[in-house]
This record gives C-alpha cells, structure tokens and sequence, in this order.
C-alpha cells in the first residue's frame, strides 16, 4: 500500500500493438491496468466481504454516486470520513457520476442545460443534479476517481438528439473541471477527475466531443454510451475509433462493458479501465464464467458432479467445492451459493486482467487474446 501523499497520475509502462500496460497512482494505492473495477454500488460489492476483495487482490472497486446520494446520504458520509472510513476500504475508488442511472430512470426525470430534475427510486422525492453539485458531492464522497455528470442517451436516438446530448456533456464537463478547482478535498489526500466522451455510435459526434474534451485538463477520459442497446459491432467500432483518438497519457475507461470476450477485445483496442455489474449479477443467478466458457450452474447435469467449476481456476470456491455441491447450494436457495459463485466470478475477471497485463508485458497481447477466445467460446 502506498501512501495517501503519494503524487497521482498515469504512465504506460509497456505497448503490445495498441494494448497497454500502465499504471494509474491513486492516494489509496497503484492500480495496475488494464484492470476490471469489482461494482460496489452502495459501497459493498454484492455478495462479497471487503477481506474477500483484499485477499483476492482488488486494487480498485467501483461506487456510484446517484446510490450514495440517495442513501446513506452525504451528511452519513462527511460525518464517517468519506467512503473509505465508511466501508472500511482502504484502496482505489472510482465514483460514477449517477448520470446513467438518473438516464435509466426515464419518465422520472427532466433534463435541460442546468443539470438534471430526478425522482428518487427510493421514495419518489424531488432532487437535481447539475455539474456542480455533482463533483461537490464526490468530493463528500471522497473518491480516489470523480467522474463528470454526462448526459448518456439510448442508442437508437436519432442523429441531432445524439448531438445535442454530446454538446451538453461537453459543457457540464466545462463546468465540472470549475467546480473541481473550486471546491479542495476534504480528507486530505488528492482526487482526480475523469471527463466523459459521448456521441453515440456516430465517429463524427465522437470526434468532436474528443476534440472538446482533450482541452479540458481531466486526469483521464471515458468512453461513455456505449453498451446501452447497440450492435455489438458498433459498440467495438465506436471503442476502437474513440480510444485511439484519445491522448495517450492519460488512462481510458470504458464504462459499463462487459462480457470477458468484450473486455479482452477493447484491452486489443487501447483501453485500460473497466467495470460491469455481469460477473456478481449473473454470479447470482448461477451463470458463472470460466475459462472454457460459461457454466449455468443449475443446469441438471452437474446434479452429481464431482468436478470444480474451473480446473484452472485456484479462487476458493473451485479448490473447495464441487459443482454437485453448487448446484444444490443455489437449487435449495441457500445464500451461500450467491457469495461462492460472485467470489469465483470476481476472481475470473481480476485474473484475466492479470493475464492480460502479462502479455502485454511479454508483448504477446494478440495471440493471448485469440487463445483466450477461442477457449472462452464454449458453453459448459
């Protein structure tokens, strides 16, 4: 653990064709890429305990900004320290800035150029998010990794409403990088600010907005917008475009993605940062990730299955228990089954991001990945 005084910033420490290796320095440690971010919602990754994450190596875990605004509340948060005292985490957090969530909420909300008009999910009472009030609560929050309120739209939204939602990001970011100079931390160690580009699956939106972004001083970009309903092929030509037109020494994030199959392929593209709900919410719906494909876990064959769910995988769950056992555990709807299948899951994706960063380091990054797919394509 390095300390909470250390300088941030980001290098890339080794190249394998356009995958990097680098590393991103936090107050709260380094965190190598590229890397998976474990989804901590409301501070607590689902299923998992914080020593789980710890002895599985988590450098960093993401909290999301909306939730924690909603409950506990940041009067709860100020008053334990921020969220590494609260939950008792002394790594990496990056907050999502709640503007996707305030975007699924749909006819609950109203948006215009001050921010954004909400109704709670919670209880239905009225709240407003704008830039400013935004960057103030992560801040609250303390967040090693702000990210600016954005506005994120569906993906067969036509053209001119694609351009006017990116022309908003782009000055709410304007804003956002005021109030971040405005408004010092409040714990006493640095955070760090992360714009967000937006324009749909349009490589000229996507152009501009990078253009945009690139003259704001962020400490890194994200490719916001994506994985929200488009083809997949559009989802990898639009990461592919945007990430090799972002600057080179900062860190790049694509949110919300994915299946390992998407994060290896955007690894190939030039991204270094991830995170997705899928490996803790199929986890809990027995649907778990190996290396020779997925294994539903409720499937009637491994009723008196003897063998562990990966033979290549050394996480507790698999050099413990069988499948036969898993299987009974989620069949008979016992919580333990939740905690083994989203601790092995978690530990699939922190160590193919590992794999991941050796090869690059080997510079052998493209026939890892096409060794890795071609195992991952089966379905157990």
């Amino acid at each position: 653990m390095t300390s909470a005084s250390q300088e941030i910033g980001f290098q890339v420490v080794h190249e394998s064709g356009n995958a990097r290796a680098g590393t991103l320095r936090t107050a709260h440690g380094d965190v190598q890429t590229p890397v998976f971010m474990p989804v901590g919602t409301q501070g607590t990754v689902k299923a998992l305990e914080q020593r789980e994450l710890l002895q599985l190596d988590a450098q960093i875990i993401l909290a999301n900004t909306y939730h924690l605004y909603l409950r506990p509340g940041v009067h709860v948060l100020q008053a334990a320290g921020g969220l590494h005292a609260f939950m008792s985490w002394d790594r990496a957090v990056l907050t999502d800035s709640g503007g996707f969530q305030v975007f699924s909420l749909s006819d609950l909300r109203d948006i215009d150029d001050n921010g954004v008009v909400f109704r709670s999910h919670l209880d239905g009472s009225a709240h407003t998010f704008t830039p400013e009030n935004v960057v103030q609560t992560q801040r609250v929050i303390g967040s090693d990794v702000m990210m600016q309120l954005d506005e994120c739209i569906i993906s067969n939204a036509a053209y001119d409403d694609v351009a006017a939602a990116m022309e908003r990001t782009i000055a709410w970011a304007e804003r956002s990088i005021t109030t971040f100079k405005e408004i010092k931390p409040i714990y006493g160690f640095e955070q760090m600010l992360f714009g967000i580009v937006q324009g749909g699956i349009y490589e000229d939106l996507r152009l501009q907005c990078i253009d945009a972004m690139k003259r704001i001083p962020f400490h890194g970009y994200a490719i916001g917008g994506l994985a929200v309903g488009e083809p997949i092929e559009d989802m990898y030509r639009i990461t592919q475009y945007t990430a090799q037109q972002l600057p080179a020494n900062k860190p790049r994030y694509l949110m919300g993605v994915g299946t390992p199959e998407n994060i290896v392929r955007a690894v190939e593209m030039g991204v270094d940062m991830f995170d997705c709900v899928m490996p803790t919410r199929n986890a809990r719906n027995g649907m778990l990730f190996t290396s020779n494909g997925t294994v539903n876990i409720r499937n009637a064959k491994y009723k008196t299955d003897q063998e562990q769910v990966d033979e290549e995988c050394m996480c507790y769950t698999c050099t413990t228990f069988s499948r036969s056992y898993l299987r009974h555990l989620f069949m008979a709807k016992e919580i333990l089954g939740l905690q083994l299948a989203s601790l092995h899951n978690i530990t699939f994706y922190l160590q193919l991001m590992r794999s991941a960063r050796e090869a690059i380091c080997e510079d052998n990054y493209d026939s890892w990945m096409r060794n890795v797919l071609v195992k991952m394509q089966q379905d157990s």
